[in-house]
């Protein structure tokens, strides 16, 4: 049977996961190939870890290898974009972690690489494969909620210690992750928000930098987003906040979508409320019904990883094409640029917006202090690896 030959660059928290996932055979179609870090400690552990995987330590070896044919790039954001720009001109298929990179214009040129190279781009998205997420999308695409009215999203359970921040001389950056909870943690959400409800056609926001941490970079962040045909969402999201909550809703004319702690509830009406609004004369209000839906956990990194074998070698339809990465980011770019700014940002990104967001970012960097991080490995709790998981 043909496998995939993978190869993964950037051994760290996820990385290892992806490495462990696909080298125990949990992933059908692939197989682990090769193995690529930059710290001599690191890659000393994978030796004794995998003694039959090669191990290098840099992308480039890596590739020139001949070894691999699809590359899974879980580096530090801002490498994201180059290291798949080399994996797509060296023939290999790529999935990139989240966010696809750092700020829009770098990410295009990426995207112009990978058409180039006509091979399969897929990006970590993993809350996509979530059942209630599903569920939602589908009720909206059935028409089921109507014209969408609103969208309010309030996910604030990211929440982060300091020591999680320390716990890496590069997070927490402007020159090292880019960004705070918008580029780190709120990808996802950001993502499933364009994935069900559509990209929006302007932003607001403010993002408060060093809010509840000591570090440079936003930790908590509001967002206001218009869209065409007069919807409106409102985003709210922080690292600093215990206990904090996970609440999507999502109104329109024929109803309403409720998710929380692990369930959905979707109340529809009998009839579109703008027709109940203008013919009421007096009428009872429209009648409700009720549906409701409850979650069942997935593991949603393995989706993605099974989903992008069985697209590479047998067609099925990819869950999270690598180009939707950009839609997500040009949110937080745009949310970041508002905030810089004071003013509110148009989507799709104008060329000079996109080049005001790279100066104000270069900025940002240029003027950035060097903090002294105690750089020492996170503690594993039980509940560690589900971090990256749907939190209810």
């Amino acid at each position: 049977m043909a496998v995939l030959k993978v190869g993964v660059v950037g051994i760290g928290n996820i990385g290892s996961v992806h490495a462990e996932t696909i080298y125990s055979g949990k992933i059908e179609g692939m197989t682990l190939a090769a193995l690529c870090d930059t710290d001599p400690e690191k890659r000393q552990w994978l030796k004794e870890k995998y003694p039959t995987v090669p191990v290098f330590a840099s992308h480039t070896e890596m590739l020139d290898s001949g070894l691999t044919d699809t590359v899974i790039i879980s580096a530090p954001h801002k490498f994201h974009p180059p290291i798949a720009e080399d994996a797509f001109r060296a023939g290999m298929n790529v999935i990139s972690e989240k966010p696809a990179g750092v700020d829009v214009k770098t990410v295009e040129k990426m995207y112009a690489e990978a058409r180039k190279s006509g091979k399969t781009f897929g990006i970590m998205f993993n809350q996509r494969t979530d059942p209630l997420f599903n569920k939602a999308r589908e009720i909206i695409r059935d028409g089921r909620l109507g014209k969408p009215k609103r969208l309010v999203w309030i996910i604030t359970n990211w929440y982060r210690s300091q020591a999680y921040y320390d716990s890496g001389s590069w997070r927490a950056t402007w020159n090292g992750e880019g960004g705070g909870v918008l580029l780190n943690q709120a990808p996802h959400n950001l993502d499933v928000m364009q994935w069900l409800f559509g990209m929006p056609q302007s932003v607001r926001a403010v993002c408060n930098e060093g809010k509840y941490h000591n570090i440079p970079v936003e930790d908590d962040a509001t967002l206001f987003m218009e869209y065409d045909g007069g919807a409106v969402a409102t985003f709210i999201t922080t690292t600093g906040e215990y206990p904090g909550t996970n609440r999507l809703e999502i109104s329109g004319d024929r109803g309403k979508i409720v998710i929380e702690q692990g369930v959905l509830r979707f109340w529809s009406l009998s009839e579109p409320e703008r027709e109940y609004c203008f013919n009421a004369e007096g009428r009872p209000l429209p009648t409700l019904s009720e549906e409701k839906y409850e979650s069942s956990e997935v593991s949603g990194h393995m989706l993605i990883l099974k989903n992008f074998a069985a697209h590479v070698l047998h067609g099925e339809p990819l869950i999270a094409p690598g180009y939707d990465g950009v839609n997500e980011l040009s949110i937080s770019n745009a949310a970041y640029l508002s905030s810089w700014t004071g003013r509110k940002i148009s989507l799709p990104f104008s060329e000079e917006d996109k080049e005001q967001f790279l100066s104000l970012l270069n900025e940002k960097r240029a003027n950035e202090k060097a903090v002294e991080k105690t750089v020492k490995e996170e503690a594993k709790s039980s509940s560690y690896k589900k971090r990256w998981q749907v939190q209810w």
